[in-house]
């Protein structure tokens, strides 16, 4: 082993990879094994492109099984890409030494069933090193030991022999766990066969450059022929392997990978930093306080600074961490406020990047697409949110909006909608954001095809032959029109045409009229022939005018809050198609259930309402329905029918003293038991009303049953009044 150096490091430790490098450029290594998959030896010739810029990932996966895939993740200050990088600049042979992604990728439930099953110790092993010097956690131990040590000397040999200490500690009593299930024992099996092989090729000085906790086990390279034991007859498949584009936010804990830091942008900026990353980092606080309009002096970062020196100094430490920073920043920068440290976290702490790889990287075919696509159209991806507004008027926004519909049908939701300030139907905001795992789904839907457009059309193709709901077609169809897949949109109104033929289930019938509305009423923006959908619009709606009286009949408190919802939304759908026929069709058939009997009294009272907003109604029937529906025994079957009625809005009420007094009076005549039990539900319908609403009711609950009901005239002098009509007439001109 004399020719054999081990360093044994943290994946993604700026202080570690400062002290490998170090180390490196002392001992002038002429072979360097690196812990990782061998079948990525040919991604190394990339590292001399400017274009592969951290954070990056290795990819690994099964080409038939896309979904069996492996990310081998590294940023600036990962100390495997440090040594990556000095192989590549001083012409030093580089090789990876972990299990061969053959194997690791292969399936085996035994070594799942291990990985799930691992052992608190293989988890977290530097926890207890930790509480042994007296810390809460291991984090913000190893931070201050390694990442922000001074001086570099030793600190393998430390590292070294902690682990071997700990990994003997933890085998040592008989109930303790195994410090390393059969999958990691033939990972250290193969990382020492490795090392045997650069041995035996000649090399003489070797630097091992592996995780912390693996270092003790490769010390020893007695038993060979226990290793190969170990590795024989393992399962392999058929693996490929690429570079990918990473995010600092994928290299958190919090983001699930295993291997992870809580805060990645602390510490690029450690890397970036070395000498003053006190002071650097409170100016990067107060730059960012200053963007958001928050204020953020001089002189605060000035006291923030000393602060975090004060706090440093009563914990007997030399260097600030990230906890001290934070403190101070919080008191003098954030005057106490949680939320504007949650946006330091975010945006600093964590401190999204998106990494870059060259174009001539090997990827999938609708990976080169969407790539051509993105600079075309100049929709560069980004790890942080980023909202746009497109405006449809313009060809360049209008494709922009198509690709990003039809990614969303291939799984990859690198846009998600936002509302626009606009009553236009040409505006279209989104939110992007692109994550590493989209580079999987990409890879998964090149079964569809090798474009973006054939792929998602494809797919569409797919989803439409197995469909068997209405609701699901309509769906379909919707993100397929507003995706602009031509031919996929005539197959999707044929099979919603089929369903809409067969189905009897009005329900279903009235959940697709008000998505398909609004594609027949605005498809012109998006230059969308809509007359195939006017055809089946036509059917639709008279079958559900003719099926709604047996629609609603019996129907239990939840089903008739869904169905009032239900012709709520058909509703509105209907008088926004501005089409005489449909809404003459549509009224004839609530005026049908408005007297209907049998029917739960939110539907009814909903349908009376829709029906006197369109004045369909006169004041006088609308009186008597709103009497009617209050006149139910039950208390609570008169407070559905109120609910019905008034839900969403209560200026009726305010203008109309008619239906507020005889509100008032149903009410007041109710038993102390009657106005108990329908108290919650009237609660819960003046709940939907805007605080102003609330508050005029409030005045005129106040005043009692002394308003003038519409259309009362005592106490007014009709002849007088008249007397002034003509005067009206002659200034407004219309005499």
């Amino acid at each position: 082993m004399s020719n054999v150096h081990l360093f044994g490091i943290r994946h993604h430790g700026p202080g570690s990879a400062r002290s490998l490098k170090a180390a490196l450029e002392r001992l002038e290594p002429d072979v360097i094994l690196i812990e990782g998959p061998p079948e990525a030896e040919p991604l190394l010739g990339y590292l001399e492109s400017e274009e592969l810029k951290p954070p990056v990932a290795m990819l690994s996966y099964v080409p038939e099984d896309p979904g069996r895939c492996a990310f081998f993740p590294f940023a600036e200050f990962s100390p495997e890409w440090i040594a990556m990088k000095y192989g590549a600049q001083h012409g030093v042979r580089v090789r990876f030494m972990d299990m061969p992604q053959v194997h690791w990728l292969a399936p085996r439930e035994a070594v799942v069933e291990e990985m799930i099953e691992a052992s608190p110790f293989q988890k977290d092993p530097i926890s207890h090193l930790a509480e042994a010097a007296g810390y809460s956690d291991s984090e913000r131990w190893w931070e201050h030991h390694v990442e922000l040590r001074g001086n570099e000397e030793g600190i393998f040999e430390a590292v070294l022999g902690a682990m071997g200490a700990l990994r003997e500690l933890l085998v040592t009593p008989e109930d303790a766990p195994r410090p390393a299930t059969a999958f990691e024992e033939q990972r250290e099996a193969f990382m020492r066969e490795t090392i045997r092989k650069a041995q035996k090729d000649g090399f003489e000085k070797i630097a091992v450059i592996c995780g912390a906790w693996h270092a003790p086990a490769l010390l020893d390279l007695g038993n060979a022929k226990a290793d190969k034991a170990l590795l024989k007859d393992l399962p392999k498949t058929k693996v490929a392997m690429t570079w990918v584009p990473w995010t600092h936010g994928r290299l958190a804990f919090s983001s699930g990978y295993g291997a992870g830091v809580e805060s990645p942008g602390w510490y690029s900026h450690l890397w970036r930093n070395p000498e003053n990353p006190t002071v650097s980092w409170m100016v990067r606080v107060a730059q960012l306080l200053r963007s958001k309009d928050l204020d953020a002096s001089s002189a605060s970062v000035i006291e923030a600074v000393r602060l975090a020196d004060t706090l440093t100094a009563l914990t007997q430490r030399k260097v600030p961490g990230l906890p001290e920073l934070m403190d101070a920043v919080r008191a003098v920068l954030c005057f106490g406020d949680d939320s504007m440290v949650q946006v330091i976290h975010q945006e600093l702490i964590l401190g999204e990047e998106l990494g870059t790889v060259p174009a001539e990287v090997p990827s999938a075919p609708l990976s080169r697409d969407l790539q051509a696509l993105q600079k075309r159209l100049r929709l560069q991806p980004s790890a942080g949110a980023k909202d746009i507004d497109l405006d449809l008027r313009k060809e360049t926004d209008l494709e922009r909006s198509q690709v990003l519909h039809r990614l969303r049908l291939l799984g990859v939701n690198w846009g998600e909608f936002r509302p626009v300030s606009t009553k236009g139907t040409f505006k279209e905001g989104w939110t992007l954001q692109w994550m590493p795992e989209y580079e999987i789904r990409l890879i998964e839907a090149g079964r569809y095809g090798q474009t973006v457009a054939t792929a998602s059309e494809h797919r569409v193709l797919e989803l439409i032959q197995h469909a068997t709901a209405l609701p699901e077609v309509t769906h379909v169809l919707q993100d397929t029109l507003l995706a602009n897949l031509s031919e996929a949109t005539h197959r999707s109104i044929e099979k919603l045409s089929d369903l809409a033929a067969s189905s009897t289930d009005v329900t279903h019938l009235m959940q697709a009229i008000p998505s398909l509305g609004q594609v027949a009423r605005y498809g012109n923006v998006r230059q969308t022939d809509t007359q195939l959908l006017l055809h089946v619009l036509d059917g639709l709606i008279a079958r559900v005018c003719v099926g709604l009286s047996n629609a609603v009949a019996s129907l239990d408190d939840e089903a008739a809050t869904q169905m009032m919802e239900l012709i709520q939304s058909t509703h509105a759908a209907l008088r926004n198609l501005q089409n005489e026929e449909y809404l003459k069709e549509w009224q004839r058939a609530l005026r049908k259930i408005s007297t209907q009997s049998g029917v739960h009294g939110l539907v009814t009272g909903r349908v009376v309402r829709l029906l006197n907003d369109t004045h369909e109604l006169t004041p006088e029937e609308v009186s008597k329905s709103f009497r009617l529906g209050l006149s139910n025994p039950e208390p609570e079957q008169a407070a559905n029918w109120a609910e019905g009625f008034l839900k969403g809005s209560g200026l009726i009420l305010i203008h109309d003293h008619n239906l507020w007094n005889l509100l008032d009076q149903w009410v007041s005549e109710l038993s102390d038991e009657g106005f108990q039990r329908i108290l919650p539900l009237m609660r819960r319908t003046f709940s939907t009303f805007v605080p102003a609403e609330r508050q005029k009711l409030g005045e005129q609950a106040r005043q009692g049953q002394s308003l003038i009901a519409s259309g009362d005239h005592e106490g007014v002098n009709v002849q007088r009044g008249e007397k002034v009509l003509p005067l009206l007439h002659m200034i407004l001109g219309s005499a």
